[in-house]
């Protein structure tokens, strides 16, 4: 799995546990719903960290709780 993969499963874990869609994600954090969706699209293949940091602050959890999940130990190299 690539990092941004990891990132949008770990964004779907902490809002399934919370119970919280992609519209109310973007409203506690202060972006608008197109770039949560945005985010989550598979197709698209970047994350911007500044986005991260803010659904982060949105979810009222720091970047360190966000990454420090098992999903980020075996991430693929991203060099190819």
């Amino acid at each position: 799995m690539c990092i941004k993969e990891a990132i949008v499963l770990r964004f779907n874990e902490i809002c399934s546990q919370r119970n919280i869609k992609y519209n109310e994600l973007a409203t506690l954090s202060g972006v608008t719903p197109s770039t949560v969706y945005s985010m989550m699209d598979s197709t698209r293949k970047d994350v911007s960290i500044i986005t991260v940091k803010k659904l982060c602050d949105g979810l009222e959890i720091s970047i360190t709780d966000f990454f420090n999940s098992p999903i980020f130990e075996n991430l693929e190299q991203e060099v190819r």
